[in-house]
């Protein structure tokens, strides 16, 4: 597709109405109030193209704008999902709005990992017996700051990001550099699983395959309900639970999860994470 191609498409995209792309998402109109919509991300008002989130204080124009807004996607995830939904007469095909990073994962340092380990069986509560082959692996090590430094593996195992967790007494978590988190991520569990539960982080999967014995806990590396590998593996026939924090961000993420793709299901922790009910448990 052309410069001027994509250009053309994105407008057309844009005109779609603010209602349809609300319907398609599963918010609800206000009985009383025809321009207000109950949405996963709180109570929005529509006046023609334009639309404003009451409860962020955030609002923007057009049908891209709001399939952002909607789904905490970026701009040309938004373009894709509209196109897939709203009858785009041609293939899609956008260039990179930005060069891409580099991946650069943190080099091991095998003086820290016996800190690391410390911090995620004793504070954190993980069994040993789950972490162990995962260090075999080389999906978990330890960085020269002592951050936990957790794998994301896409196509043919091969990393293409990690999740990063600080170990010593100030709280930390991050990304490496060029982590491309839609392209993989860290799981744990039975490769065969029929089900796979989704959670926040890889502590909280971790956490998760030690209560749900027998499931593929998977980390979307933060709360979004879209990842671009999700549609894959619901049509490998997995069934698929959200098992998003038991906080606000938690369960709207999981609720456009659901209105997107209607076959999963949510699975709230009883406490506010995986973790926090693996640390109850303990």
């Amino acid at each position: 597709m052309t410069f001027q191609e994509s250009r053309e498409q994105a407008n057309r995209l844009r005109r779609i109405p603010l209602e349809a792309v609300l319907r398609a998402v599963g918010a609800e109109a206000d009985r009383r109030d025809k321009a207000k919509w109950q949405t996963a991300q709180g109570v929005l008002s529509v006046s023609g193209a334009k639309f404003i989130n009451w409860n962020q204080g955030r609002g923007g124009g057009g049908a891209i704008d709001l399939a952002m807004h909607l789904c905490a996607m970026d701009y040309r995830s938004a373009v894709q999902w509209l196109a897939q939904r709203f009858a785009d007469p041609g293939p899609l095909k956008l260039a990179p709005l930005q060069p891409k990073l580099e991946l650069a994962l943190p080099p091991a340092d095998a003086t820290q990992l016996s800190n690391v380990k410390r911090y995620l069986i004793e504070q954190r509560r993980l069994p040993g017996a789950l972490l162990e082959p995962l260090v075999q692996a080389g999906r978990l090590y330890a960085d020269p700051r002592a951050n936990a430094v957790f794998l994301l593996l896409g196509n043919e195992q091969r990393p293409v990001g990690a999740e990063l967790r600080g170990s010593t007494g100030c709280p930390w978590r991050g990304l490496a550099a060029g982590s491309r988190k839609d392209l993989g991520y860290f799981a744990l569990g039975p490769e065969h699983a029929e089900e796979v539960i989704l959670c926040e982080s890889a502590i909280d999967a971790i956490s998760c395959a030690a209560l749900q014995a027998g499931r593929l806990c998977i980390s979307t590396s933060g709360a979004r309900p879209n990842p671009a590998w999700l549609a894959t593996l619901l049509a490998q026939g997995y069934r698929i639970a959200c098992g998003f924090d038991a906080d606000p961000t938690g369960d709207n993420m999981a609720r456009a999860m659901i209105a997107l793709h209607p076959a999963i299901h949510r699975l709230r922790p009883p406490l506010h994470d995986w973790n926090d009910v693996l640390t109850a448990s303990s």
